[in-house]
């Protein structure tokens, strides 16, 4: 499609936002020299239309009510690309904020209602090649922007343990679906602690991966310095196992460092912890106004019982980890307004694969719809407009650069520890926000569990929730943090905890009556 240089009523409204003194004449004869520049912009997209692959045809469908009791499917599909490989006979839901090529994506949002992407994701094409069968697409909330499950145009998704209550977000569908049996794996993208937040309230097991471990590439962007994928799963082992298939450069992503090396993580579950250190950091406990005590002491007893397989378990203070909840604050506001909603999700400057077609629908999308954008995904916008037009964006210059503060806070107790522990989350699923909630009913429901993941986001490390026993009947999570790239450990510790337990209860739906826990 050719492109349509700009009339001299475009230029010079341009020149006014600019600040530009521009008479009649100066914008003719700009206007004629912007014409002649615009034949590149032609030629750019006949080159890549000739390189694009092809839209692939691979089956879908809508799920109906009886089909997504938990509101928990986007669609359904039944795609697999090989016979053999570790994943076969894997049952793997994708959330939807991650591209399967020619199967809807929309990302929660209305803003991407219609899209349907031309390439997989990286982690799609390595699940596939594994064996897997991607059986369907997962909700998950709008933009990602929210760690409860009523945020998302297509409507809530329930916990399976207790319908009336969130299954955590942003991944919402995959926690809920893993939960309740539907799927084996999952696929999870964590940028505030949306891998680990659905899974400890819906008590399964997920991991963060240290940043740049897995490609994010063809997973819709919020902010590039806390972007992650990594796995759902019902075990330790299967999530092991679904990162030893994911994880790896991709030559595409530059969040990756360039000598990024994975592991057998599969093969680390040895069950010997023995002589490994385990730090329980006190800033993760008792948060004022917010940490449930039954929550605090479960996570306590889980952290204890390790010394029964000879680790060795004591207190660490770690006051940045209090700090990185205003670090991360401004580093997701300022940096998704510049990035997810200004910069059509991907933003410029980064030598990484675009999806230019997502960046096109999107963008013209939010212009006509940003009413129907969540009250989360609103609340950033406004405020990171404001902090850029405002303060220049300098908190999130300054943000960026207590990132190395941060780290080295995590980096200097790990020094001493081979895993830091704490919750998850302070407090268990909450009721699910009603359509006549407040407005600040809905946004602090949305954001008030993320304390304690979101400051790993911004720092990097790896970080593995298993659940513990319950509380009141509902699930908590365990969070076991480790060295950058030393993922293998946390899962290590998780393993050993999910096998001195006996394996973790399910929901009491799967069960066809009450669980005696």
């Amino acid at each position: 499609m050719a492109v349509r240089p700009p009339s001299k009523d475009q230029l010079a409204a341009i020149a006014r936002g600019y600040g530009f003194t521009m008479s009649d004449a100066d914008i003719a004869s700009f206007e004629t020299m912007i014409a002649g520049s615009m034949a590149s912009y032609d030629a750019v997209e006949e080159l890549y239309e000739a390189s694009a692959p092809a839209m692939p045809e691979r089956p879908w469908s809508r799920p109906d009510d009886v089909d997504n009791a938990l509101g928990a499917w986007y669609v359904r599909t039944g795609i697999n690309e090989a016979n053999d490989g570790p994943l076969a006979g894997y049952r793997v839901a994708i959330k939807d904020n991650t591209a399967v090529a020619g199967v809807p994506m929309m990302n929660g949002s209305a803003t991407l209602e219609g899209f349907v992407p031309r390439r997989d994701a990286t982690v799609v094409s390595r699940l596939l090649a594994a064996g897997a069968t991607i059986t369907g697409k997962a909700v998950c909330e709008d933009l990602c922007f929210s760690g409860a499950s009523h945020t998302s145009v297509t409507g809530p998704v329930r916990n399976p343990w207790d319908p009336t209550r969130t299954a955590g977000g942003s991944s919402s569908g995959s926690g809920a679906l893993v939960a309740a049996g539907e799927v084996d794996l999952a696929v999870g993208g964590d940028q505030g602690g949306s891998i680990r937040m659905p899974a400890a309230f819906c008590g399964v097991v997920g991991h963060k991966p240290t940043h740049g471990l897995v490609p994010y590439t063809g997973a819709f962007p919020i902010e590039s310095s806390i972007d992650h994928l990594g796995p759902i799963a019902r075990t330790v082992s299967d999530a092991a196992l679904m990162l030893t298939v994911i994880a790896g450069r991709d030559g595409w992503d530059p969040r990756q460092p360039a000598d990024v090396t994975p592991a057998d993580y599969l093969g680390a579950l040895t069950g010997d912890v023995s002589r490994l250190r385990v730090g329980v950091v006190t800033e993760g406990f008792a948060i004022p106004g917010l940490s449930d005590p039954g929550v605090d002491a479960a996570v306590r007893t889980a952290a204890q019982r390790l010394t029964e397989l000879g680790m060795t378990v004591e207190e660490v203070a770690i006051p940045w980890h209090r700090h990185g909840m205003h670090v991360w604050n401004v580093l997701a506001t300022d940096g998704a307004t510049v990035q997810m909603v200004d910069g059509n999700g991907y933003g410029h400057n980064w030598d990484g694969l675009y999806d230019p077609e997502l960046i096109a629908h999107y963008g013209r999308q939010r212009k006509t719809v940003p009413d129907r954008w969540s009250e989360t995904v609103k609340l950033v916008a406004l405020t990171g407009r404001y902090s850029i037009d405002e303060y220049q964006s300098r908190h999130y210059a300054m943000a960026r650069n207590l990132t190395f503060e941060l780290r080295r806070a995590y980096d200097k107790a790990l020094a001493s520890y081979d895993v830091l522990v704490m919750p998850t989350l302070p407090i268990t699923a909450t009721t699910l926000v009603a359509p006549t909630d407040s407005r600040e009913d809905y946004i602090t429901r949305a954001l008030e569990m993320i304390v304690n993941t979101a400051p790993l986001d911004v720092s990097g490390h790896p970080a593995t929730t298993v659940p513990t026993e319950p509380v009141d009947g509902l699930p908590a999570g365990l969070m076991i943090i480790g060295k950058r790239f030393d993922d293998a450990t946390c899962l290590r510790v998780a393993d050993a905890y999910e096998r001195l337990r006996g394996g973790f209860p399910t929901p009491p739906a799967r069960q066809g009556a009450a669980v005696s826990l």
